[in-house]
């Protein structure tokens, strides 16, 4: 274990200002603190959080972060109170434990919700400082060289799941990578020991194998870049670890032996333009790999990691990797953030810099989550992912995970840009909203005031930013639209009763269903969650609803009763896939008569008076709502046809065509069956009403090719 005077003496190595007293005194009160406390090796407890401030001062950081670490442990795990640190070493370093302690409590407990709120103080203090972050990675890497220790198999899994899935990756984020490749090694050894102990193996063959080949390759660009002009530079090989090939052969589907940069080869110089000119001088000596350069010196990942990226055919025909970068770009690549305190005499590093960004966004990601599950599942979205690096028209970066779309990048923008995002432009060419972005694309979104968020796009956007708000929007615009359906409900069965209903009448039962206000009752009767008969009965327990009838004398009226009729409830307004859904049983139409079930959890669904699908509901007539078509506007809507076509030449384009030429909208075609003579198929068409359809009907059937259509309600 490392003694005080070496811990104090580390640290003035490279801080000669700093506050030795309050070193020693957070030494002796974390070692008082702890007692006779032992570890799961036998250690004593306090060998812990000195092994994790000697850490810390690898990466030089100061005396408030190196004395937090000491005492990272003493308000969890013994009587020492926030208070008390406060007390004894100042406000700075009370708020850098009561982070570390927030993050150490969320870990077993991640899927309770009370852990939403300690996250969200997390990410605050972390936005704030991030030492709070590198204290706690310090910690859970002495914690994971000692796993073995735990004799629960179970319990390891956990933590190195743990480890893979949530630390390393705020290592990657923060750019320490040797924290982070260390910690995921760590983590894979746990998991996956076969897999692991198979590519070292591979790994001790290759560098056998290939010792004389790697002298040669340094040798050779040795030479080339002193015949370039430069001097001063310093060239070394880096071997990929086991995980690192383990997952890049997961993600490429290939084997070990398909892989190009196991062993790259590093090329640290003194200045930006010396990296372009060794570059220069690689490219020249040997044949480029297409489409293995990368720039991360004038396009650096969110991280700040800056560094030139390619790849040759080297001597001996070997595919080499080759990364160039100054000896600060280096530092930074290594251990992050912490190396800004290294450089901050002689660059003026802001706490706000460009790598924070994602830090606020998780933030934004909390406020739009209705629960912790959402919120993580949007958080390992934002985290997880390779990047693409994307322009604005005015040629700022935006970055975002491979497999974004225009509306990922219009979120990446701002909420308010992608709330109205209607259509995108890569490249000055028109696209859809799904396609996929690649490096280097510059795009434009068109936006309307009148857009909002379309439930669809959660289908295939990929960021966490973007998914978190388009569900804030759904579920704010569902309430408001099971509000409005509710109240129609009610309304209607109140006075089919002789009453009037208000909201003055539903705050005196409120208290029965356990809500507080009428819109909450409103909500519950228009999701199907609360039965309308049994708020009518709270408000008049003595009375029963006299409407309420079998299923085929309530079938028998709506299949005889005139198109919108008064006592009908209009679904003019809902927005379909809200509160109100279209039955794809029977592909309901404007003048198509029509009936609601009430689904629970998910409002009305709206179904022709002929659906045989109907006949699943005949023993709950409470859950039939009479409804009625008042929508108005230019609105569409989808129907069905079945086709029976001639195969003969132009025959898909006469159908088409007719179909267009009388307005329709083909959405999806299908072809079910075909021979020689024939074919049969489904086609989705959008139209204005029943009216309209008939007419496209009619339009095709007097086509020659066309052998047969009608609608079709399957």
């Amino acid at each position: 274990m490392i003694r005080q005077f070496e811990l104090v003496e580390r640290v003035k190595s490279y801080d000669p200002d700093v506050d030795e007293d309050m070193l020693n005194r957070a030494y002796v009160f974390a070692m008082q603190a702890h007692g006779s406390q032992k570890r799961a090796s036998g250690d004593p407890y306090f060998s812990h959080p000195v092994e994790v401030a000697y850490m810390l001062t690898e990466f030089k950081l100061d005396t408030a972060s190196i004395v937090t670490a000491l005492l990272h442990d003493t308000v969890e795990d013994t009587d020492a109170t926030i208070e008390d640190i406060e007390k004894y070493f100042g406000k700075e370093v009370a708020s850098l434990v009561d982070g570390v302690t927030k993050l150490t409590r969320i870990e077993t407990k991640s899927e309770n919700a009370k852990q939403a709120e300690n996250f969200r103080k997390l990410l605050v203090a972390m936005s704030e400082d991030l030492r709070v972050l590198m204290v706690k990675l310090a910690d859970r890497l002495h914690n994971m060289r000692t796993l073995t220790y735990i004799q629960s198999s179970e319990k390891r899994q956990r933590i190195a799941r743990e480890t893979l899935e949530i630390y390393s990756t705020l290592a990657e984020r923060i750019g320490m990578r040797k924290v982070k490749e260390e910690l995921q090694d760590l983590a894979f050894a746990e998991l996956y020991p076969e897999a692991r102990e198979s590519i070292i193996k591979r790994l001790d063959y290759l560098r056998e194998q290939d010792k004389v080949m790697v002298g040669k390759i340094e040798s050779h660009l040795n030479k080339t870049i002193k015949e370039a002009g430069i001097t001063d530079f310093v060239i070394n090989g880096r071997e990929k670890r086991a995980y690192s090939i383990w997952k890049k052969m997961e993600i490429k589907n290939t084997s070990f032996e398909q892989l190009s940069d196991i062993i790259a080869f590093r090329i640290i110089v003194q200045t930006v333009p010396e990296c372009y000119q060794v570059l220069g001088a690689v490219h020249s000596a040997y044949h480029t790999i297409p489409g293995r350069f990368k720039d991360y010196i004038s396009t650096p990942k969110n991280n700040a990691y800056q560094s030139l990226h390619t790849a040759v055919i080297g001597p001996g025909q070997h595919r080499v990797e080759v990364q160039v970068r100054t000896q600060e770009m280096h530092d930074i690549a290594e251990y992050g953030v912490a190396a800004h305190w290294t450089y901050k005499q002689r660059h003026d590093y802001k706490k706000e810099g460009k790598q924070y960004r994602w830090i606020r966004e998780l933030l934004e990601i909390l406020d739009k989550s209705s629960n912790p599950e959402e919120f993580l599942e949007h958080t390992k979205l934002e985290m997880y992912h390779d990047q693409v690096f994307c322009f604005t028209p005015k040629g700022d970066i935006i970055a975002l995970p491979r497999g974004a779309t225009p509306v990922d990048f219009a979120y990446a923008v701002h909420s308010g840009v992608g709330d109205t995002c209607v259509g995108a432009k890569i490249n000055s060419r028109i696209v859809p909203l799904r396609a996929q972005l690649k490096n280097g694309d510059q795009v434009e979104i068109i936006t309307s005031k009148a857009q909002t968020p379309s439930p669809t796009w959660e289908r295939f956007v990929v960021t966490g930013k973007a998914r978190s708000e388009i569900r804030k929007f759904i579920r704010t615009q569902q309430r408001a639209e099971y509000i409005n359906l509710g109240k129609a409900i009610l309304s209607k069965t109140f006075k089919q009763e002789g009453e009037e209903l208000t909201d003055k009448i539903l705050e005196s039962v409120g208290e029965k269903f356990g809500r507080k206000t009428p819109e909450d009752i409103y909500a519950e009767v228009g999701e199907g969650i609360i039965n309308r008969a049994l708020v009518f009965e709270a408000v008049f327990p003595d009375r029963k609803i006299s409407s309420s009838q079998n299923k085929k004398s309530l079938l028998s009226r709506l299949r005889k009763k005139a198109v919108g009729p008064a006592t009908a409830i209009p679904i003019k307004g809902l927005i379909p896939g809200m509160a109100m859904h279209f039955g794809k049983c029977c592909h309901p139409i404007p003048g198509d008569k029509i009936v609601g079930i009430v689904t629970t959890g998910k409002g009305i669904t709206i179904h022709t008076t002929s659906c045989e699908t109907l006949e699943n509901f005949s023993e709950t007539p409470e859950r039939w709502i009479d409804v009625a078509w008042d929508t108005g506007g230019d609105i569409r809507h989808v129907a069905r046809v079945k086709v029976t076509l001639s195969h003969e030449t132009g025959g898909l384009a006469t159908l088409t065509n007719v179909i267009a030429k009388d307005e329709g909208n083909i959405t999806n075609l299908k072809i079910t069956n075909r021979s020689s003579d024939f074919f049969e198929m489904l086609i989705d068409v959008e139209v204005k009403d029943i009216r309209h359809l008939n007419s496209i009907i009619a339009s095709l059937r007097s086509k020659e090719a066309v052998q047969s259509v009608e609608r079709h309600y399957g």
